[in-house]
This record gives C-alpha cells, structure tokens and sequence, in this order.
C-alpha cells in the first residue's frame, strides 16, 4: 500500500505533485490546519503532515495520529511542533533549514536601503501630496561600516551583498574563526569593537539564552552615535523599549524590524517613531524561497517514506533502522560530549577532535560525528541538527578530525571529544551496559558520572571542605542534589565535580556557591535526555 501524506497547510501545487509523482498518495487540505478539531479526526489515517506554520502539531494531536511516521515542515522554524511528544511516539520532524536563507539576506540589505534613505515615510508622505524633498535627507551605504552579529549561513550571505555596496564589514560570532571571517571578507572583532565602529548594525542569530537582548540599553550605550539597526533574525534579540528611548534621544538615527518580541505584533514601542522601518516577519516571504522550501520538504518526506532516507531530521540521527538499534545510546553520549563542550566555551572554535575507541569506532562515525558536533552548536543555534551542524560548522571554518583505535583501557570502548581555541578542552564518555551514557573523564581528571537534564559543574582546588560547602549552599537554597561525581588530578591540585540537579540552576544560586570562595568555575548545564 502507497504511503499517505496530509498537506495541511498551502504548498505549492509543484510540491504535492511531486509526492504524487513518486507514488505517494497526497491529500491536499490546505485549510485544515485552522480546524484543531477536524485535523485531530482525520490524521491517524496519514503516514506523513506536511505543514508550514498555521498547524499546531500538540501531544494531544500526536495522540490520535496513531500512523504517522514523519512531519515535515516547510521552512526552518519549528516552534508550531511538540518535538519532545513527536520523539516519544518515534514521528520524525524535518525542516528546510536552507530555501529561504537568500531571501532573510536580501530582506535585510533591502531593510538596510529603506532605513538609510527613510523610503517608507518619503513614500508615504508623496502619496499624501507633499513634496518634502528637504525633509528625507538620507545616508549613502557606500563606505559605511556595517556590523554584523552572527556570520553563519545567511550573516555571510548578507556580508557578500553588503560587499558588493563597498561596505566595511565587522563581524562578531564567537564560532567564527580567522580563517573563516578572511574567507568572507569580513573583520573579525568583538561585540563592544562592533557596536563602537558600526554605521549600521545587522543580527543574524537564533534567539537563545545567549542572544536575548544582545543588543540592550547598556550595547545601545556603547555604539556609535547615529547607528541604524536592523533586525530580520528573531524578535527578542533587541531591547525594544530601549531602543525607543535611543531612537527619541537621536544616539540611534534609525532602525528597521521585520520580527517582534511578540507576534503578531499589534503593538511595539518603536510602533510610530519617524525612521522606524517595520514589516510584519517578511523575511522568508518571497515566491522563490516559499517554492524552494515546498519541494525540499516534499522529496525529503517522500525519500523517507519510500526508501527510509533520512534528510534534516531535527529528532533522528542519519542512520539505517538496523544501526539505530546498537548506535542510539552512543549517539546520545555524543550529543551531550558536543553539548558539555558547546555550553563551556564562550571563545570561538578552531577545531573538533574526536577519537573513537573499541567498539564505538566500529560505529557509524558520520552519524556520532555529527551528533558531536550538534551538540557543539546547539547551545548557540538551537535550530541546528545532526544534518546541518557539520553545514554549520564548515561555514565557520570549524576543522573536524576523526581517529579511530583499538580497544584501550577498561572499557569497551568509548569517545573523546577535544576542543580545540585559544587553549584545548576535552571530555570523554562512554555507555554502560546499561544502556546509559557516562562522562569518565573532564580535563584529563578520571570519574563516573550519570547525565541528567539538569546539571552543576564547579572547579575548585583540592582543598578540605569543598563538597561540605558545595552541599550545605545547595541544601540551604532548597536545591536537591540527584547524583552527584567528582574527580581530582592530584592531591591538592584541580578537582572538579559534576552534580545531577532536580531543577535548572539558578542565578541566585551560582552567585552564592561563587561567593564562598570556594569554587574557581561554577557552570550550569543542560542536556536533552
């Protein structure tokens, strides 16, 4: 029997014949993504959803799709989808995470144009019958420095067009090296040399707890006096009330948003401030990318459904059904060795070692590869996968090296993860016969620990009295320690210790444990289990 797929959202006609012509069945229902109550009727007769953004794929909605095997979603953004429920049900969710990234680029070059000549108020006020040709004086881009925070896929695209206008470009991204932002033909500098140098000022991140509010009342502070921003990345990024005040104070000459804190947005402090360009999230919204990601999103479901092939799965390694049976504890050791790595290193990466030893170098490498180097980037880009994180990483010159060896020592085999930036960090893990993964070793110190959600890692020197410290802190503040390992280089030199959290760590809480004096490095952590 042909495999079924529900396209409950508008697709282009181009992208359901494809289904048809590779002999799947097709229903296209492109209003049914509003109807919670009739999408929840019908979908256990699917094998496959492909949506874009009006359906909600719940728990509740997982529940009664009790065929479906993949969920497809046209565009990169999948915060309309329950990845942890469609995991726990074994339903697959693939993105598009590259049709539109030309578009988001262009967009905001052409954000940057209509802030710098203020086109929108000229406009509005000649179809007013005025002629107020002194009143619009604008700025040519022609020479004028433009920082760019964030150089991954489409911040470098937004660098080449910029350089074509004879731009100066900066550029901050801690994952950027030397090597890459020479390749782009952008300078590679800090946030504060940015903000200071900046003519114009462009975000291309992801919204994490890193970027929110990158640019805030204290940034806005330091750049340059007459700076216009643009954002066509995420709302949240931007302190808009702050960026209102700076607007009214003249220290910021003009801005351009396509993407709010909150949407749709009706309402915005920067909503009525002259020289404030806005647009209702366009970025991806042009013919060519929304075609673009249609057919991308139309074969990598039908490849799946026809032939089992994995294409940019936000929940699935690229491994075969039979591999997935032995790899997937080591696949989730490799993600959280990335993952330990990603959320220590504030610095930017040079390079990634991997060893592989015993039976783990016996494994699909491609697939751990990848799953160590989704775990490296996900701290800075949530959007990133095992499919498009080795993408990532090349575009911003991230060099990849993996060995392989015999088994050595007494375990059966296990992965060293060593970063490689101004100074080397590494960490090693294996899986016992538990089927549980386990860190057996941080910074060249032996110990046995068990990876939860929520973790604490504090480095300290080995000295009496630490671990009473670090549990009366803990205990005093109502955190409840699970688990809790540590490990010592020598007497009295580097200990560190890893504890198992109930909950997230709480700043409160890492200010308190740093103020006894104590602890040389206190690190919250956070691992998908």
């Amino acid at each position: 029997m042909a495999p079924k797929v529900l396209v409950s959202d508008a697709l282009s006609e181009t992208a359901v014949q494809i289904f048809r012509d590779r002999g799947v069945e097709v229903d296209y229902l492109p209003a049914l993504g509003k109807d919670k109550e009739k999408l929840a009727e019908v979908i256990g007769q699917y094998d496959g959803l492909a949506i874009r953004s009006a359906t909600k794929v719940t728990e509740k909605l997982l529940e009664r799709a009790a065929n479906l095997k993949v969920i497809g979603r046209a565009g990169i953004g999948v915060d309309n989808v329950d990845i942890p429920a469609a995991s726990k049900r074994g339903v697959i969710v693939m993105n598009t995470p590259f049709g539109n990234s030309v578009t988001t680029a262009e967009h905001a070059i052409a954000m940057m144009f209509a802030v710098a000549r203020q086109l929108p108020e000229a406009s509005a006020s000649t179809h007013a019958g005025k002629w107020e040709k002194n009143r619009f004086m604008g700025v040519e881009l022609f020479n004028k420095t433009l920082g760019v925070i964030g150089a991954g896929n489409i911040g470098s695209i937004v660098i080449n067009r910029a350089l074509g206008l004879h731009m100066k470009v900066l550029a901050y991204d801690p994952f950027l090296t030397e090597e890459r932002a020479d390749e782009i033909g952008a300078r590679k500098v800090e946030l504060d040399e940015l903000l200071e140098k900046a003519d114009f000022i462009t975000l291309h991140v992801p919204l994490t707890d890193r970027t929110r509010g990158i640019i805030s009342a204290e940034a806005l502070a330091k750049a340059k006096p007459g700076v216009r921003i643009v954002n066509c990345a995420r709302g949240g990024l931007v302190d808009e009330a702050a960026l209102a005040e700076a607007l009214r104070s003249g220290h910021v000459a003009g801005a351009a948003f396509d993407v709010f804190e909150t949407e749709p947005a009706t309402e915005s402090p920067l909503f009525g401030l002259p020289n404030v360009v806005v647009t209702p999230h366009l970025g991806a919204s042009t013919t060519e990318a929304q075609e673009n990601v249609a057919l991308q999103v139309a074969e990598q479901m039908a490849d799946y459904l026809l032939t089992g092939a994995v294409q940019n799965a936000l929940n699935m390694p690229s491994v075969t059904a039979e591999e997935a049976k032995v790899m997937g504890p080591w696949i989730r050791l490799a993600g959280h060795l990335g993952a330990f790595i990603g959320q220590m290193t504030d610095e930017p990466i040079r390079a990634i070692n991997i060893l592989y030893d015993g039976v783990a170098s016996e494994m699909n490498l491609q697939a751990l590869n990848a799953a160590v180097i989704a775990g490296v980037m996900k701290p800075a880009n949530p959007d990133v996968n095992m499919v498009s994180a080795p993408v990532v990483a090349k575009e911003r010159g991230i060099q990849i090296a993996t060995t392989t060896q015999d088994k050595s020592g007494v375990y059966d085999g296990y992965i060293k993860v060593t970063m490689v930036s101004d100074r080397e960090r590494a960490i090693a893990g294996t899986v016992f016969s538990d089927g549980k993964p386990r860190f057996i070793q941080i910074r060249g110190i032996n110990m046995d620990a068990e990876i939860g959600r929520h973790m604490l890692y504090t480095r300290n020197r080995d000295v009496p009295g630490v671990i009473g410290t670090l549990g009366m802190t803990l205990g005093g503040l109502g955190v409840n320690m699970a688990n809790f390992s540590l490990g010592r280089a020598a007497e009295g030199g580097d200990a560190i210790a890893i504890t198992y959290l109930d909950e997230p760590l709480r700043e409160d809480v890492r200010q308190a444990l740093l103020s006894t004096g104590k602890f040389e490095q206190v690190r919250p952590l956070t691992f998908e289990v």
